[in-house]
Parts: C-alpha cells; sequence; structure tokens
C-alpha cells in the first residue's frame, strides 16, 4: 500500500513550501491556530501526538477545515497512527522507523512520511517504497550540506527535513532540488498562541508562503 501512496504525499507537500509542526497545549486553540496558519496559504498542517489534547484538537481542525491537509506527527507505535486516522488524519509522520511501524503503514489507507538520519535507512525505506521521507533532526545531521550528499546517489527521493530549521534557513533548504517542503514550528510561536495574536501567525504563514518565490 505505501509503494503507492507515499510518493503522492510528495506532490501535495510541493504544493506549499513550509509544514507548520504543530504541539497543541489547548484544545481551545487548535482551530483557530489552524485557521490562521491556512488563511496565510499554510494548507499542510502536521498536529504532533506530543499532548494529551492532540488526537481531540486534530479531529477538531479537520471538523472545521475540511479543505486542509491535516496530519498526525510524532506517531511512535501502530495504535497511535490508527487513533489518528480514526480522527481524520490524511497523512502520518514518524521522527523515524520501526519494523512495527513499517508492518502497520502496509494497512493503513493514508500516506506515512517516516524520517531517516542516515543515507542507509533512506536506502532502507526505499526498497519498501517510499520516496519521500522526513528528514531528522535535519540541522543535527548536516541539513543542507547532507541533503545535496544525498541528491545524487539517491536521486528519486524526495525530502521533508525537520528539526531545527527557521525562516532564515528554510528558503535555502526550499532551493534545493530533493526538498519538497520544509517542517517547522516558527510559525506558530507559542507565545503568539496563548496571547490569541492569530492575526500575526497569519502574516508569519503569508512569509512562509513567500519563500519559495
Amino acid at each position: 500500500m505505501q509503494s503507492r501512496l507515499n510518493p503522492a504525499l510528495a506532490e501535495a507537500l510541493r504544493r506549499t513550501p513550509v509544514v507548520p509542526v504543530l504541539t497543541i497545549a489547548r484544545r481551545a486553540d487548535a482551530v483557530a491556530l489552524a485557521r490562521a496558519l491556512v488563511e496565510g496559504g499554510l494548507t499542510t498542517l502536521e498536529i504532533t501526538l506530543r499532548t494529551p489534547d492532540a488526537v481531540a484538537a486534530l479531529g477538531d481542525i479537520v471538523e472545521a477545515l475540511p479543505h486542509a491537509l491535516v496530519g498526525a506527527g510524532t506517531v511512535l507505535t501502530p495504535e497511535q497512527g490508527e487513533q489518528a486516522i480514526a480522527s481524520g488524519a490524511r497523512f502520518l509522520v514518524s521522527p523515524g522507523m520501526t519494523p512495527r511501524l513499517a508492518e502497520a503503514a502496509e494497512r493503513w489507507r493514508v500516506p506515512f512520511l517516516p524520517g531517516v538520519a542516515t543515507a542507509s535507512e533512506a536506502m532502507a525505506l526505499a526498497d519498501l517504497g517510499y520516496r519521500v521521507l522526513k528528514l531528522f533532526p535535519a540541522e543535527q545531521v548536516g541539513g543542507i550540506c547532507m541533503l545535496k550528499a544525498l541528491a545524487a546517489p539517491l536521486a528519486d527521493l524526495a525530502f521533508c527535513p525537520t528539526g531545527g530549521i527557521d525562516a532564515e534557513k528554510a528558503r535555502s533548504y526550499l532551493a534545493l532540488g530533493n526538498v519538497a517542503a520544509v517542517g517547522g514550528s516558527w510559525v506558530a510561536p507559542a507565545d503568539l498562541v496563548r496571547a490569541g495574536r492569530f492575526e500575526e501567525i497569519t502574516q508569519l504563514a503569508r512569509d512562509a508562503v513567500a519563500l519559495r518565490t
């Protein structure tokens, strides 16, 4: 299944240069935050499963913004993935890959974006049919230099680097041919969310969209 679903994810990611990686501390903020980002042009959202309200918040966003592409991140177990899919997640993201996740992903009806940190990991996932991968933690494992080095030997793979990337660094990542999009949290600063300053988040989203122009 993933050999069919995962390659299509690259095209979905290329439609928006930045995937906001959102850690929802308060469920009450979820829809307003997502709406602010979508209004700014970032229509692909990753809700990390790091907080107690994450799955419920994901469901709220899916219901309120049906045209957004909403996925779940920090998926560490098959059970988490299945719970997220049941709540409406349209793609799943993990910081790495395990045998259990690989087996479960074959059953999932949504694309799965597994994380890699080495060429060997990328090659192993390519053997399983994956063509778009998360590079994580991007800055710590070599970032732009790493992706440039992988481009020639792994020319058929695309990456969504995440980890340590800000607006300034994102532009350089997006200039690489093997980068479909970048993941980042800088477009949704926690202090702005807590203060309800969603108009400023919309402007950050607009600025992020302009990075690939």
